[in-house]
C-alpha cells in the first residue's frame, strides 16, 4: 500500500514527537503493508506554521536513521496556507508531486473553497483533499463534494473513518461518498504508531471489494505521486457486510 497522509515527522507538530516515536510509526505501518508512506506535517500558521525547510531538516533526520519502509515528502496544508508563493508551495508536493494535500475544516464548510481550490490548479497544482467525511457539513450532504471531484480534485478518506475506528457517523459518511464515487484515496493520517491511529489494513478489509481496495490505497495513489493519469475505477461491488 502507499499512504499518503500521515504526520511521522519528529518533532514538527502533533504527530511523531521525537525520531524514536517517528521510527516506531514507520514499523507500525511497515509491518501493516505499507511500503511507501508521505509525511505530511500540519502547515497551519496559528498552531504549526511549518517551512519548507524544517519539514525537509526532519525528513532528513528521519531518513538518516535507516526506517523500515520509503518515507517522502509533503505537507498537509490549511486552507490558508494556499496563499503561499508557488515556489514554497512546490516543496509540500506529496512526494514531490504537483499534488498538494489539503486539510479540510472539521466544522463549517467555506463558501469559497471551489475557488480557492480552482485557483491552485490554475497555479498548476493539483489538489487531494484530506478527509473530508469528517466535516460536519459534508456528513450532513455528502453530495456537496461532487462539484469538486468533477472539477478534478482527489479526495481522500481516513482509513480509521472507514472501517470505524473513529465512529458510526464517519464511517457512515465514508460508505456514502464511496457509493457515489466521490473518494479516490484511503490513508492513514498517521499520528502515533498504536494500530488504531496507523493502521490501514482494517479499513481495506471493510471496503470488502478487493479491487477496490486496491484501486484506493494503490492504484490512485502512485498515480498521484506520479503526476499520472489514476487508472478507472474498478466497476465491482462491495459484500454487503460493508454496506450494511
Amino acid at each position: 500500500m502507499i499512504d499518503l497522509h500521515s504526520h511521522v515527522l519528529p518533532g514538527l507538530d502533533d504527530g511523531a514527537a521525537d525520531l524514536d516515536e517517528a521510527l516506531a510509526i514507520c514499523r507500525a505501518v511497515a509491518a501493516d503493508g505499507v511500503e511507501v508512506l508521505v509525511a505530511t506535517p500540519h502547515v497551519r500558521r496559528h498552531d504549526y506554521p511549518t517551512t519548507p525547510v524544517q519539514m525537509e531538516d526532519a525528513l532528513a533526520e528521519l531518513l538518516d536513521a535507516h526506517p523500515p519502509v520509503e518515507v517522502v515528502r509533503g505537507g498537509e496544508l490549511d486552507l490558508a496556507e494556499l496563499e503561499r508563493p508557488a515556489d514554497e508551495l512546490a516543496r509540500f508536493g506529496l512526494g514531490g508531486s504537483r499534488y498538494l494535500l489539503v486539510e479540510t475544516p472539521y466544522v463549517g464548510w467555506p463558501l469559497d473553497l471551489p475557488e480557492r481550490l480552482f485557483r491552485v490548479r490554475v497555479a498548476g497544482f493539483g489538489v487531494v483533499l484530506a478527509h473530508p467525511e469528517r466535516n460536519l457539513d459534508v456528513q450532513e450532504r455528502p453530495e456537496r463534494l461532487a462539484p469538486l471531484v468533477e472539477s478534478g480534485v482527489v479526495v481522500q478518506l481516513t482509513a480509521a473513518s472507514v472501517d470505524g475506528r473513529l465512529g458510526k457517523v464517519t464511517q457512515q459518511c465514508s460508505r456514502a461518498l464511496l457509493d457515489r464515487h466521490l473518494a479516490h484515496v484511503v490513508a492513514s493520517d498517521a499520528h502515533t504508531a498504536e494500530i488504531r491511529a496507523a493502521g490501514m489494513s482494517a479499513a481495506v478489509d471493510a471496503i470488502g471489494d478487493e479491487s477496490l481496495a486496491r484501486w484506493l490505497t494503490e492504484d490512485v495513489p502512485r498515480a498521484v505521486l506520479a503526476d499520472a493519469e489514476a487508472p478507472p475505477r474498478p466497476t465491482g461491488r462491495p459484500r454487503r457486510r460493508f454496506l450494511r
